[in-house]
């Protein structure tokens, strides 16, 4: 939703310069109204990526100087509570606690390493990001912050298909009940989740992958969505 209002909000100012009947002071307030929009997004875009890499970069120097490093981007912390997760970026990292390492046997480890892995090669940070900042440009009053977390529990659940891909659907499971008591930094990404998202997630794990002709209607409905407002806006301006 906030994508569409963002695009919409945008295509007023194209939309209304390919108008003949609009004078020219409805063309000017379009200008300004895009225009303003333009400018929240790029604001969000960078307050929200500067804040990110800033926390990271902070998280990432106090991992490397208090952890282990145990090779392949992996650091091990000295902590009892079973955690996971990793630190995405140029210098990326999984982060892992002795709890884990001492809770987990090698298939469930596996299964938590292929999930951050997961995370890590799809950028899926990135993926949170882009809604984040569409989320942030456009007035609180139209924010849906449902949606927002619907986009991080798929985000996860991306990430626990490539983990049952790799090791099978019992040790994922495992793993997740183990790490449901951790927690992990806002601006990282983790198998770590609280009991409720824990609990979705396993519930979406057990459904059958979607075929690929429903995959291909959602896809065409999802751009539907996105351009019936655009193509509206459209039709009223002209």
């Amino acid at each position: 939703m906030s994508l569409a209002g963002v695009v919409a909000a945008l295509s007023v100012a194209p939309a209304a310069a390919l108008s003949t009947t609009l004078p020219l002071w409805g063309l000017l307030l379009a200008l300004l109204f895009s225009a303003a929009m333009l400018a929240r997004l790029l604001w969000s875009g960078h307050t929200i990526g500067t804040r990110l890499r800033a926390q990271r970069r902070e998280h990432r120097t106090l991992v490397d100087a208090l952890g282990t490093d145990t090779g392949d981007h992996v650091r091990v912390l000295a902590h009892p509570t079973p955690t996971a997760y990793c630190l995405p970026g140029l210098r990326r990292r999984v982060v892992l606690t002795e709890g884990t390492l001492a809770a987990l046997p090698p298939d469930e480890l596996a299964a938590v390493m292929a999930h951050e892995r997961a995370h890590l090669r799809a950028r899926h940070d990135l993926v949170l990001e882009f809604f984040t900042v569409l989320h942030r440009a456009v007035p609180a009053r139209l924010r849906a912050a449902e949606a927002l977390r619907e986009v991080h529990l798929l985000i996860e659940v991306l990430a626990d298909r490539a983990a049952r891909r790799a090791v099978g659907p019992v040790p994922l499971a495992r793993a997740l009940v183990a790490l449901a008591a951790g927690s992990h930094p806002e601006t990282t990404l983790g198998a770590t989740e609280d009991r409720a998202t824990t609990a979705a997630r396993m519930r979406l794990l057990t459904e059958p992958v979607a075929p690929p002709w429903l995959r291909t209607a959602m896809v065409v409905f999802a751009l539907g969505v996105l351009a019936a407002p655009v193509a509206l806006l459209v039709v009223t301006v002209g």
